[in-house]
């Protein structure tokens, strides 16, 4: 794994490539630019080894939350939210031969020379574009066009044409308030609509639901859905009103993703590990990967620990204190003890930095998706701090052959 940066003269014009063919719309995040001046290289090797593990990951993960949702009790352990452990009976009707299940798992390169994964984005993992337009963009960029890449968006709408038979209306639904959530959906609309595909974008409460089928409510769109493309997270859906987003728990209409798909989000997760086994499901590839994770109540005197939020995203709210800007370190520390279930501690690995061609060292976090089970890509993001949150540079990720 390497790092090579794009030439000087030439990274204007990659921004300027990003913005308009990748869906890149807005580089950068408050004054920093979130778009990095280097590629992220994989050996074969690597890649190979990556490819198994997220493989193996996916097949455990699966099988725990297909068990969790026929055990509701095991499945409070998790800390959902009230409204969604309500929901649980009513998913029963989850049919995975119908739906299609998208997740990121998140490696890391440690100091000892091996791969740690932090968590797994099962319910709205993002960066379509990135991973799948900027690799090639990238590589010409360098010159370089023998290097490989794995495009996410070609796999997924190969998936989508096998759930459809390259017909029928999608509904891809993301919160509207948000640009970097609209070039997400925007991306994956536009190829989906060269299959032939209608694509209307809209609100989780622009559908109800009637029978368990979806239906848009949208002005001039008001007609039945075949697929659901979520990307609003379930915790944010649930505060919705008026309340339709219960439907989205017992649809019959195919969706990517499921809301099933809460039960891994949890970073709370592993705690549900000693009863699968006990049920005959082996997590050994998790425990292997991920680092000891404890609740807040039994860290006690235990040194090295770091707390995460239990539904955190794009690394908010975790207290690395090197990573933390101002007074966010003593804020999360305060949050913690007065909301400890909230959140979890988490043994702090020794990442590994790769350092660039003038010197300066940065943190890799490389997102492995997996669509079906199978391997579908890699969206990588960079930091100079150990934490990769909303600072972090997205970095294109090329293979060699």
């Amino acid at each position: 794994m390497k790092l090579i940066k794009i030439p000087e003269d030439r990274y204007y014009e990659y921004k300027i490539q990003a913005m308009f063919d990748c869906y890149k719309w807005d580089p950068q995040f408050c004054d920093s630019n979130t778009l990095s001046k280097h590629i992220l290289i994989l050996t074969q090797k690597e890649n190979e080894e990556i490819i198994r593990l997220t493989k193996s990951l996916d097949k455990e993960t699966r099988l725990a939350e297909e068990y969790l949702n026929q055990n509701r009790k095991l499945a409070k352990k998790l800390a959902l939210p009230k409204q969604i452990l309500e929901q649980i009976p009513n998913m029963q009707t989850y049919d995975k031969t119908q739906n299609i299940r998208l997740m990121r798992y998140d490696f890391h390169p440690s100091t000892d020379n091996q791969w740690v994964v932090t968590e797994v984005n099962s319910d709205c993992p993002g960066g379509f574009a990135e991973s799948s337009l900027l690799p090639d963009i990238a590589r010409k960029m360098i010159n370089m066009p023998k290097l490989e890449y794995h495009s996410f968006g070609e796999k997924m709408v190969d998936t989508i044409n096998s759930k459809l038979n390259k017909k029928g209306t999608i509904m891809m639904v993301h919160c509207t308030c948000f640009s970097d959530d609209r070039q997400v959906m925007q991306y994956l609309g536009d190829r989906l609509e060269k299959e032939g595909y209608k694509i209307i974008y809209g609100a989780a409460d622009h559908i109800n639901f009637k029978d368990k089928k979806a239906y848009c409510i949208l002005d001039n769109n008001q007609e039945s859905i075949d697929l659901i493309f979520r990307f609003t997270p379930l915790e944010w859906l649930i505060q919705m009103k008026p309340r339709r987003w219960d439907g989205y728990f017992n649809t019959i209409t195919k969706s990517c993703n499921h809301p099933i798909s809460i039960y891994a989000q949890s970073k709370r997760f592993p705690f549900v590990w000693e009863e699968l086994k006990k049920a005959g499901i082996c997590m050994k590839t998790w425990k292997t990967l991920l680092p000891e994770t404890l609740e807040v109540k039994d860290v006690g005197k235990k040194e090295g620990f770091i707390y995460k939020p239990v539904y955190g995203r794009v690394g908010e709210r975790i207290s690395i204190k090197e990573a933390c800007k101002e007074d966010e370190y003593e804020r999360i520390l305060q949050d913690v003890k007065k909301h400890p279930k909230q959140y979890l501690a988490q043994k702090n690995f020794q990442s590994k930095p790769l350092k660039s061609e003038d010197g300066k060292e940065y943190h890799i976090c490389l997102g492995s998706y997996t669509i079906e089970g199978e391997h579908a890509g890699y969206y990588a993001r960079m930091s100079p701090y150990p934490r990769i949150d909303s600072y972090a540079e997205d970095i294109p990720v090329l293979i060699e052959k």
